[in-house]
């Protein structure tokens, strides 16, 4: 009968917020490096400011409960691959950690759609923000 008086969120397998806990580190060190090119290389207050707003924007509560289930220890790929290893340009820094905070950004909508509509949205519209952010900052 306990069981029936938890919400959708208390009883997701660890497996589903495992994932959630790798996509918010993935979007928001995504967003970091892209936010520090843009306030100390290209010193635009106005951008810097922007990416800041939506790091800020991605947190959650219970961000604890994430934290129990992290398991680096077992990721079977958290080696690091030779396309990773390097980048051409600056260019090519902000390309890559705007692309994985984007694709984050929708593993983490997709993911909340099981159970909590308002944060799929919120980060429905955090991806969007950076598509924008995307062309401001590469055009």
């Amino acid at each position: 009968m306990e069981e029936m008086n938890k919400t959708k969120e208390e009883v997701l397998p660890p497996q589903t917020l495992r994932i959630l806990d790798a996509n918010f580190n993935r979007l928001r060190e995504g967003i970091r490096v892209v936010e520090d090119i843009c306030r100390y290389y290209k010193n635009s207050k106005e951008l810097s400011s922007q990416l800041k707003e939506l790091r800020h924007k991605s947190r959650v509560e219970n961000y604890k409960k994430l934290l129990t289930c992290r398991d680096i220890t077992n990721d079977p790929l958290k080696q690091t691959t030779n396309s990773e290893k390097t980048r051409e340009s600056l260019e090519a820094v902000i390309l890559s950690n705007i692309k994985r905070a984007q694709e984050s950004a929708r593993v983490l909508e997709e993911i909340f759609k099981l159970f909590d509509t308002q944060n799929a949205e919120k980060f429905k519209q955090i991806r969007y923000d950076l598509y924008k952010l995307e062309q401001d900052i590469l055009i």
